[in-house]
């Protein structure tokens, strides 16, 4: 049971972000001495780390969040293999021999993307069935909708993010994908990048409604 709480409260860290002992307690449905104890063995292993913030009046609040190696107990799909191969494509074929590679991978994921999305009429629903899927790949997304109609789709995690860190094309062909996935009409922003410094990848989708294409990165990604 122990085990299974901890996880959760990784879990948590990682979706939810930096959180209070308290706030993690209420989430998890367990007491604060718990969660406190819990989060000392974690600190103890180096899973977790914790910054005090000062507000204007009372103590300050130590709000905990996950070490690398805390994200380290995340799915990372091979990371260290798979940039090994990109070095080594890179290094025996060349640029174009990787950007091939690349294209490669692009052109086969949007055509599963493509299906996947095709029975869907509204933007929230195919933002929806997009982090459905990437959830299933291991970036542990959702789709957020917005106050202007719009849709946040958000990646608590990244299972190439060695691989991306090497070679940073994986990102930008990531967003490409997105873009021709959900069509013409839409307008995608990255607007959270992890390999910026950020906790989370994160995309901002508007329907546009005028047949422009415009997949572009705002100064954080």
């Amino acid at each position: 049971m122990q085990d299974r709480t901890t996880n959760r409260m990784l879990y948590s860290l990682k979706v939810a972000g930096p959180q209070t002992a308290a706030r993690l307690a209420q989430r998890l449905s367990i007491t604060p001495v718990a969660v406190r104890q819990m989060l000392g063995r974690l600190y103890e292993a180096g899973l977790v780390g914790f910054e005090d913030s000062r507000e204007s009046v009372g103590r300050p609040k130590r709000f905990w969040h996950l070490t690398d190696a805390g994200n380290g107990r995340f799915p990372d799909n091979h990371a260290g293999l798979t940039a090994d191969l990109l070095a080594s494509v890179s290094a025996v074929f060349g640029n174009e021999g990787l950007d091939r590679l690349i294209s490669h991978r692009e052109a086969a994921t949007l055509s599963v993307y493509r299906e996947a999305l095709a029975p869907f009429d509204t933007l929230i629903a195919k933002v929806e069935e997009l982090a459905r899927i990437r959830s299933a790949e291991g970036y542990m997304a959702e789709a957020i909708p917005m106050p202007d109609g719009g849709v946040l789709l958000v990646e608590n995690h990244c299972p190439i993010c060695v691989a991306a860190t090497a070679c940073q094309k994986l990102c930008r062909s990531e967003l490409e994908v997105f873009q021709a996935a959900l069509g013409p009409d839409v307008e995608i922003r990255r607007v959270e990048h992890i390999l910026k410094g950020a906790r989370r990848c994160a995309y901002s989708i508007i329907q546009t409604g005028t047949g422009r294409v415009r997949a572009e990165q705002c100064a954080a990604g």
